[in-house]
Formats: structure tokens, sequence, C-alpha cells
């Protein structure tokens, strides 16, 4: 019988062949995004020094009070605004998106296209 690796093995293996790739610097640190179920994750992480710069998430209550739900398109686009204005508050214009693994397409895309839109360049 053939064995097969389930969905959360793969994305692993995706994200660590991405991270090979790239690393955030603290002239170009790197938004890092993470969806479960119910929410998204995203920071901004300088890799040198090992820091999270900038974070937000679907969690908090501020964010959670904007939306209807913390699963969908809508959320995700949110979420791209506020981590896009917490970054530009903190000086930071430029970063290197950092997809997790995940396919971009749907949430993971709609989060990337809203931070551009609010002036985080990658």
């Amino acid at each position: 019988m053939v064995s097969k690796e389930n969905r959360s093995e793969i994305r692993a293996k995706k994200h660590m062949k991405i991270r090979n790739r790239f690393s955030g610097t603290p002239e170009r640190p790197r938004l890092a995004v993470f969806r479960s179920n119910k929410h998204m994750y995203a920071q901004i992480i300088d890799d040198v020094a090992g820091n999270t710069l900038v974070a937000a998430s679907t969690v908090e209550k501020a964010v959670a009070a904007e939306l209807e739900n913390t699963d969908d398109v809508a959320a995700a686009a949110y979420l791209g605004t506020v981590i896009a204005k917490r970054a530009l508050e903190k000086n930071i214009t430029e970063v290197v998106f950092d997809r997790g693994g995940f396919i971009y397409q749907g949430k993971i895309q709609a989060l990337a296209e809203a931070a551009r839109e609010a002036g985080l360049q990658f």
C-alpha cells in the first residue's frame, strides 16, 4: 500500500524550501504569513537579529471587532492593511513576502495584495 504524506507535512517541506531561498534583513525584513482554519497571522521579522518587528492577527480583539468572520478572504485583506499600516508606522516600506508554504491564492493572495495597496513594497 502506498502511503501518502499529509498536507501539513507537504506544506512544511515547501516552507523550508522557500526559507532556504531568502531571509529577512534589517533593510528588507520578511513578511511571514500563517493561516489556520479559523485565523490568520502575519509578522514582519528581522532574521539577522531574530526579532519580530511588527505582528498582527485576527485573534487580536481590535482586529476581530472589525470583522464579521475571521476565516475568510475579507478578513485576510483587512489583516493585510493592518500589518502594512503598522509596518509603515515603524518606517518599514520594503519586505520579502514569505507565503509559508501555502499556495498563492485565496486568503494568502488577498493579504498580499491588500498589503501592497496599503503601501508595502514586495
